[in-house]
């Protein structure tokens, strides 16, 4: 697990990231921690918490237990009680692990505090999901946007490290010297960003000029939450080999593919990076290049886990981010994919009554794939003909306005 923050090198006037140090992966214990408010959803809360464990897990880490506090609200120093960080303490203590994962988004000050009452490292959200992406990106645009992302989460921290650096040294002789430093890494980290953002334009204009390569093409794209097979239905529909892996984030990068739907001719298919509730905002805007793909989709397939019973939860949180993206007026059509993993009848007719126009498919069965690409070729010519009807309206608009 290689759960480092960014930080500013304050010997040499560079900023470091996770890319620039060599780790070597290993297994870490953690204790997870959550806090559950009145109002809150019991069940929603609970997938934040499984999802919790999974995230962790998949970067690398052993939940050894987990602990739920019920409270009016959030402490602001502490987010947790203090008597539940004691608590948390002593059986971090007994269980051996030096690392605390909280289900929010903390502020420096309370990742600092939590930290003196725990005596050990503390991982909140953001910097769980950080840490999986840079373990995931492989390509040059992957590695820039999980950088960018960073460094936006280490700016607002900057102070919180230096405040900790002048308590250690002490305080005659170090305030304004660390005060003219903080400002030079302040610099230095905008215009490191301000450099990545410039690096992931010249990326797009470089993706701008393919799309138009492609311009006449059907545009389709599979969106959906993290590790529901939207990869392995890329392959299935066009027949390449895009990887895979049972993963959360196992996908960073924009997976494009040119295959033929009978009935419809030529299409082009995009894979994305999956969604996941509350996605830190940071994460969003420096993917924001990636999820452009998803604002010039002419349609959407809408990818869903068919076994998983917070489907019709995840469904709202795709609809969210579509929002934020400003493409939840797309078409789309909803995929229930893993289908054939459905053992309980019941299960199976819930998902039926919350979908009643989704299609149930296995991304390794013929017989859905055909079902899938019939029903893709009808909503495409079904689109294709309300586009017509609006050009005709249009032009006759214009004729009259004219006239």
């Amino acid at each position: 697990m290689r759960l480092v923050a960014a930080s500013a090198n304050r010997n040499s006037h560079q900023i470091t990231t996770m890319f620039d140090i060599v780790h070597t992966p290993t297994d870490e214990r953690v204790v997870l921690a959550g806090l559950m408010i009145p109002g809150q959803n019991p069940l929603l809360f609970e997938e934040d918490m499984e999802e919790m464990a999974l995230l962790c897990r998949t970067a690398g880490a052993e939940v050894v237990e987990t602990f739920v506090q019920k409270r009016e609200r959030p402490v602001a120093s502490t987010f947790l009680g203090s008597g539940k960080l004691r608590e948390i303490r002593g059986r971090m203590r007994e269980k051996q692990c030096r690392s605390l994962v909280i289900d929010a988004e903390l502020s420096p000050g309370q990742i600092r505090t939590i930290e003196k009452v725990t005596k050990g490292k503390v991982i909140d959200r953001s910097q769980l999901i950080l840490d999986i992406f840079a373990q995931h990106a492989k390509t040059k645009e992957a590695r820039i946007q999980v950088e960018l992302a960073q460094l936006r989460t280490l700016y607002p921290r900057l102070t919180h490290a230096w405040t900790h650096f002048s308590q250690q040294v002490g305080g005659i002789g170090t305030r304004g010297p660390g005060e003219k430093q903080l400002e030079v890494d302040r610099r230095l980290v905008q215009r490191k960003i301000a450099d990545l953002n410039q690096k992931l334009r010249r990326i797009e204009r470089s993706r701008a000029t393919q799309r138009k390569s492609r311009e006449g093409a059907f545009r389709i794209t599979l969106v959906g939450y993290t590790n529901v097979g939207k990869s392995s239905l890329l392959n299935a529909l066009s027949g390449s080999e895009v990887h895979v892996e049972d993963k959360l984030f196992a996908t960073l990068d924009t997976s494009t593919r040119k295959t033929w739907i009978e009935g419809t001719g030529s299409v082009v298919i995009s894979d994305t990076v999956g969604f996941i509730r509350k996605l830190p905002h940071h994460l969003v805007a420096s993917f924001r290049s990636t999820l452009e793909v998803v604002q010039g989709a002419d349609l959407l397939l809408v990818v869903l886990d068919a076994s998983s019973p917070w489907a019709d939860q995840r469904y709202q949180t795709i609809q969210e981010v579509l929002k934020s993206l400003e493409a939840d007026k797309i078409p789309h059509l909803v995929v229930l994919n893993k289908s054939d993993t459905i053992t309980d009848v019941f299960a199976r007719k819930r998902m039926e009554i919350a979908f009643p126009d989704g299609l149930f498919v296995s991304a390794f069965n013929k017989d859905d794939m055909r079902k899938l690409r019939e029903a893709i070729a009808e909503m495409v010519a079904d689109i294709k003909r309300e586009r017509a009807m609006a050009d005709i309206v249009a032009q006759k608009t214009k004729t009259v306005l004219s006239g």
